[in-house]
């Protein structure tokens, strides 16, 4: 375990029973799968997690009510990534500042394919890069070459999920993982170690995935490398641990103190959590 703690850079707050799922693309969660946030807490309180970034799941579309609820409900504990309407004028989102909000997501898999490449895309981007927020980004491999471009010219701060890659059977050389590669070493792009359960082939070992998070550490840098767990690990069909999720990260991690930067230091300094 890191010396400093531990702050959980992905996970989702789901409570169908207060917040009902709205209508539209989206993945719908299941019954079981449902992470309300007094569930959450104890779960961090567990595993000595103090502080977490809370995503916007597609479900729940751009109703934000759960996600910000829960960052309400325990000051100083959350921040949030939002799903928003290109559209949303500047008051509203000066507002999602103040309630902890710090960037955007993009699902460009499960709910708005086109969303980068509508033509206000551009004026959206430039409105979150002058708030200093992220736009997150979630995508098919097929997607990067095109949308990194988009962000590149943006200037906007890239927040990438889940090693930014969706098949490690194309392998390193495909266009899409080597478009990533090349807005990590662009210097404005962080990138999360997170989910290997969702990307690997070979279950529990995640060794088809070693070359790739070997790949993003050099390109973006260990500064830039931030974890998260992706509970309430919805949409498996095998059953995920925290723990198991957490300490997955910990076989890319091999220089002394890579893990309380990766854990801790980063996202503290990315995310402005109290340290």
């Amino acid at each position: 375990m890191p010396t400093h703690g531990v702050i959980d850079c992905h996970a989702h707050i789901i409570d169908t029973a207060r917040f009902p799922l709205a209508d539209g693309p989206g993945y719908k969660p299941r019954p079981k799968e449902n992470g309300p946030k007094e569930t959450y807490c104890g779960v961090l309180d567990g595993h000595g997690v103090p502080h977490a970034l809370l995503v916007q799941p597609s479900g729940y579309g751009i109703d934000n009510a759960a996600m910000l609820d829960a960052i309400a409900s325990y000051p100083g504990r959350f921040k949030g990534i939002a799903v928003l309407d290109l559209a949303t004028p500047e008051p509203e989102l000066a507002a999602l500042a103040a309630r902890g909000v710090v960037g955007v997501r993009f699902n460009l898999v499960s709910y708005e394919r086109d969303a980068l490449s509508r033509p206000e895309a551009a004026d959206f981007l430039a409105r979150l890069k002058a708030l200093g927020w992220y736009a997150q980004i979630f995508a098919d491999d097929a997607h990067w070459p095109e949308i990194a471009e988009i962000l590149r010219k943006s200037g906007v701060k890239v927040l990438i999920d889940h090693f930014g890659v969706r098949d490690p059977s194309g392998g390193l050389e495909q266009p899409g993982f080597q478009a990533v590669l090349r807005l990590g070493r662009a210097g404005n792009a962080a990138v999360k170690l997170s989910a290997p359960f969702r990307i690997s082939n070979e279950p529990g070992s995640y060794s088809d995935l070693e070359p790739f998070a070997r790949a993003v550490i050099e390109a973006f840098g260990i500064e830039n490398c931030i974890w998260g767990s992706d509970w309430p690990f919805i949409n498996m069909a095998t059953p995920i641990r925290y723990a198991a999720a957490l300490k997955a990260v910990e076989r890319w991690l091999d220089e002394p103190g890579d893990l309380d930067r990766v854990l801790w230091h980063n996202p503290v300094r990315l995310f402005g959590f109290g340290g």
